[in-house]
């Protein structure tokens, strides 16, 4: 895919995702990495929390978690100390995202457990006839799992247009690319057999993201979005490198060296 060049503020939040990395030394960095603009555009446009209307927003891939921290501090639901504590006892924040966590709707990371979540949501907001959206990220080689395909079968049979199902589809699982692992292609056509709009868009573009998302929310048929997404963006050494799904031993020079890669 065409690389697209980051802005100032995407950057700004990779730096505060490699804040987290350093203070414990590991962490998912690749999953987190691709799917920073998409969380950006969401809860900088998208996500309305007033006394009538309140969306949802869901990480099924709670393991690319340290990118939503960063956007929950940004947005003033984390604290400085929360981020300088992760990882640590008594800590709120760990390597998966807790309901408990200011801002987390659901305890996610277990593989094919927030689409389902989400979808229960969406028919419950449905059947209350409350006009909110839910949106649910998930990864690539989370959607391996049968229960992502169960849920689809039902976010189908009951036509949950309130829930926009976004796929960060970065092409990389932890240990290969997904066309080694479990080919998913024709990715497009599968969801399209199960009843959804499907929209794909450039994941790192902001206008593009945007643009997409506002068609899915517009759409009367239930809708998902897949982002072509690049792992490990904008640290030159972990973009498409599997080693970089998850990372241990960070010591100081090697958050001296992200950081000096995140300049694009």
């Amino acid at each position: 895919m065409k690389k697209t060049k980051l802005d100032q503020r995407s950057i700004n939040l990779r730096k505060i995702v490699v804040s987290c990395l350093s203070k414990k030394g590991r962490g998912h960095v690749g999953p987190a990495m691709s799917m920073i603009e998409i969380l950006r555009v969401i809860y900088d446009n998208f996500l309305k929390v007033t006394k009538k209307k309140r969306d949802r927003f869901i990480l099924s891939k709670g393991h690319g978690c340290l990118a939503l921290y960063a956007i929950l501090y940004e947005k003033g639901l984390l604290k400085k100390k929360d981020l300088d504590s992760i990882g640590s006892f008594n800590s709120i924040l760990g390597g998966h995202p807790e309901h408990f966590v200011p801002g987390i709707e659901f305890s996610t990371g277990a593989l094919g457990h927030g689409f389902p979540l989400a979808a229960g949501v969406a028919k419950a907001l449905k059947l209350k006839k409350l006009n909110s959206t839910v949106f649910c990220l998930l990864g690539d080689g989370e959607i391996n799992e049968g229960s992502v395909w169960e849920t689809a079968l039902s976010v189908s049979k009951h036509k949950l247009n309130n829930l926009i199902t976004l796929i960060d589809y970065n092409k990389l699982q932890s240990y290969d690319f997904n066309e080694v692992v479990l080919n998913l292609e024709p990715l497009s056509d599968k969801w399209k057999s199960f009843g959804f709009k499907v929209f794909e868009a450039d994941g790192h573009n902001i206008k593009d993201i945007y643009n997409k998302i506002s068609l899915a929310k517009k759409s009367k048929k239930q809708s998902v979005i897949i982002f072509h997404t690049i792992k490990g963006k904008g640290i030159e050494s972990a973009e498409n490198n599997r080693f970089w799904h998850f990372k241990a031993n960070l010591n100081k020079d090697d958050i001296k060296k992200i950081n000096n890669e995140l300049t694009y």
